[in-house]
């Protein structure tokens, strides 16, 4: 049997860089040295390596990573068994999901960096470089579309994080956990490719079904989007205690094509920055993430003005278990490659898991905005009677 044969693509990042002569550190390393460091770890694997950049992870930008991502994809239909991605750890989370929207591929892309630089003492870069390519090397990577490998931990691009500054545990999985992890050298997967049938490699017994259950937010079977053929502006925002509207008034001032907004909890924003978004919406695609770092947007469990009922009355769409970042992606990927308006929503629910009231177009003609029976009888109740908005129970104004 021919040994797999595995494609390095460096971007850049902490696990390239070495001292300058002020003592900090800046990307230097190309990818055939990155390789030089772990050749011994990879017998039985055939490696390669490109380098694409010595770009700090701060600097990529979603085109460069998409460049990154077509040469994964070339390197794929050139004979490889999968791809290392190596670019810094500080947008590694959003590289990787947006590589996981556009991936047709069955064999993986991995992304990895480190959170030391090279040479400094205890530096991780060799480890999860050799991580990364035994993991894209083994057939049970097949079908994952992007993954991330840090710290022996394999990650699903869909799930995965950055939780931590400076720690080399900076990557979690949050609620539903890691893919797999190395043991001994090799990747072990806790379960099998959504849809494949196949058993985990932990698992005793056969999945009911012959596969696992979907976890919103993993990529739609066969639904790969496709890359975008232009520009969007796409702000993110998160709302704030005695936010009115203010920041995404002035943004809506500069021509935004879309926006995201990272809503408290289940999705809820002050009722005057409802009012806002609800102008916003009758312009442009606005998706409402939850700003905690885990857990979903709800559709209909609160009753208030800037509730999550009360929102998408207005006309947004809800992102479900996506996080601010990913809806961003995501948002971003459909308007650049010029997604038709009837297809955003849906394409965003089906990714996510949240809720849209209608078919959304933009703009759309003034007094269209149909306001949901959760919104017309959201107002609080004060004392046996309705308070106005702009108030709290307490007659305080609110903003």
């Amino acid at each position: 049997m021919t040994d797999p044969l595995v494609r390095v693509l460096s971007l850049g990042g902490t696990i390239t860089m070495t001292p300058t002569e002020s003592g900090a550190v800046a990307p230097t390393l190309g990818g055939d040295a990155l390789l030089g460091a772990v050749a011994p770890a990879l017998r039985g694997i055939r490696v390669t390596a490109q380098t694409l950049g010595r770009t700090p992870g701060a600097a990529l930008t979603p085109h460069l990573v998409l460049d990154a991502v077509r040469a994964a994809a070339a390197a794929i239909r050139d004979g490889a068994h999968g791809v290392v991605v190596v670019q810094g750890t500080d947008t590694m989370e959003e590289s990787a999901y947006l590589a996981d929207l556009v991936w047709r591929a069955h064999e993986p892309v991995v992304f990895t960096g480190a959170m030391r630089p090279a040479g400094a003492l205890g530096a991780d870069g060799p480890a999860n470089l050799a991580a990364a390519i035994r993991t894209a090397a083994d057939p049970g990577a097949r079908d994952r579309g992007a993954l991330v490998v840090m710290n022996d931990e394999i990650h699903a691009a869909h799930r995965v994080r950055k939780v931590h500054a400076g720690a080399l545990r900076a990557f979690e999985s949050g609620e539903f956990g890691l893919l797999g992890r190395m043991v001994e050298g090799l990747p072990w997967f806790a379960e099998a490719p959504v849809g494949s049938g196949a058993l985990p490699r932990f698992a005793e017994a056969p999945v009911e079904g012959g596969a696992l259950p979907r976890f919103a937010g993993a990529p739609v079977e066969g639904g790969a989007l496709p890359y975008p053929s232009g520009q969007a502006f796409v702000p993110l925002l998160e709302t704030y205690l005695g936010d009115d509207g203010g920041a995404l008034r002035a943004l809506l001032d500069a021509g935004p094509d879309g926006a995201v907004i990272a809503a408290y909890g289940v999705g809820h924003v002050s009722p005057a920055m409802a009012d806002t978004i609800e102008k916003a919406a009758a312009k442009i695609p606005v998706v409402l993430a939850t700003r905690t770092g885990a857990g979903s947007t709800l559709r209909a469990a609160y009753d208030f003005p800037g509730s999550e009922a009360d929102l998408i009355g207005r006309g947004v769409i809800t992102a479900g278990r996506l996080n601010p970042r990913q809806a961003r992606l995501l948002l971003w990927l459909l308007l650049a490659s010029g997604t038709p308006p009837a297809e955003i929503a849906s394409a965003i629910v089906a990714r996510g898991g949240g809720y849209a009231e209608r078919a959304l177009s933009w703009p759309r003609p003034a007094g269209s905005e149909a306001k949901s029976v959760a919104q017309q009888a959201a107002e609080p109740i004060k004392d046996g009677a309705r308070v106005r908005q702009g108030e709290d129970p307490h007659g305080h104004p609110l903003g």
